[in-house]
């Protein structure tokens, strides 16, 4: 039986195999496995995602996450003597003003000038912050986040270790607002068709925006699970999404959240309110075993790393017995897992 008082960091570890980790999107996107898992009965069976429509019903309603990925990532060299440098975009301060990543460090002092994309974008280190972050101002003819597009990498998770060919496969389909350092990757099976088709059936897709930091693949370090600080991450929940949500409810649905980031959102307007009603700013929510959901009935996701906040979220919305189970499953059954793996939908 699970502590909820002391919660570990080892309660939610499972043997991986290095080789099920996915390292390239399957094609179409929506040809993934999908494991479903039924909370009342403990039911766990097996399908590919496509067939997503027979577990849905007319007046659900799915939320997805629109954020799109920066390619923040580029690579360049020092203005004063051409050595290599990598700077990671994290967070932007003011007009193209950004705390960022960079290695080597040691190169990158206040006034350090480097220049990128042959000349196209370059960049001012203004100040070094504690944790060895820096702050950098960009200067390029036009809009930064254009010339990013243009010259930029994307930053994948650091289990990936193939070069992704087509940046737009870590993107969803449906990204809007770009800011995220990491894909909501719960989203990258859908297609446009399958989209639609859900819409005729009568399923509502509604957006949030939560701009998903670094953060999400920092590992939990502190033993005991409550001891952890979750990352901070800004979200908007918008009027129209807030309406949708408030009339499935009233109407008997499901509101079913795409991916973690979706739920976080969702559960962090509900706990700050009391209800979903249009909000945006900050949340470092952490959501595990013992939390009481207030807003959603449904769940889209990967399968997360061992000892994550992210299947201690799960855990916390399937149950923890249940969700160990299937995760010992999806390793029997050759899941593929991280980012560009298959997905399980919990109901």
């Amino acid at each position: 039986m699970l502590d909820l008082e002391n919660l570990r960091k080892s309660d939610f570890y499972y043997d991986l195999p290095e080789e099920l980790i996915a390292q390239t999107p399957v094609e179409p996107r929506n040809h993934s496995r999908m494991m479903v898992i039924e909370r009342k009965t403990g039911g766990i069976s097996h399908d590919r995602f496509f067939n997503l429509c027979n577990y849905l019903r007319k007046g659900d309603t799915l939320v997805v996450n629109d954020s799109r990925v920066l390619p923040a990532r580029i690579f360049g060299e020092r203005e004063s003597n051409g050595s290599f440098i990598e700077f990671l975009l994290l967070e932007q301060k003011e007009q193209n003003v950004w705390e960022i990543l960079c290695r080597p460090g040691k190169k990158a002092k206040p006034g350090t000038r480097f220049s990128f994309g042959g000349g196209k974008l370059s960049a001012e280190i203004l100040e070094v912050l504690e944790d060895g972050n820096r702050i950098a101002r960009f200067y390029c003819e036009g809009s930064l986040f254009a010339m990013l597009d243009e010259i930029g990498q994307m930053p994948l998770p650091p289990y990936i270790t193939k070069k992704l060919e087509d940046k737009e496969r870590y993107q969803t389909v449906y990204s809007r607002e770009t800011g995220s350092a990491a894909a909501p990757t719960a989203g990258l099976h859908f297609t446009l068709e399958q989209m639609e088709e859900l819409r005729q059936m009568g399923v509502n897709i509604a957006s949030v925006t939560l701009h998903v930091g670094l953060g999400t693949f920092r590992p939990v370090k502190e033993d005991k699970v409550t001891e952890h600080k979750m990352h901070s991450e800004f979200y908007v929940l918008p009027k129209e999404t807030a309406d949708i949500i408030n009339k499935t409810k009233a109407e008997g649905g499901r509101v079913i959240a795409v991916g973690t980031t979706s739920c976080r959102t969702l559960e962090s307007v509900a706990a700050k309110l009391g209800k979903i009603a249009p909000d945006e700013g900050s949340t470092d929510i952490f959501i595990y075993p013992g939390y009481k959901f207030r807003a959603i009935d449904g769940l889209i996701t990967n399968f997360h790393l061992p000892e994550s906040t992210l299947i201690m979220l799960v855990s916390a919305f399937a149950g923890y017995e249940l969700t160990m189970e299937a995760y010992k499953k999806a390793v029997e059954e050759r899941y593929r897992f991280f980012s560009f793996g298959d997905c399980m939908l919990i109901i």
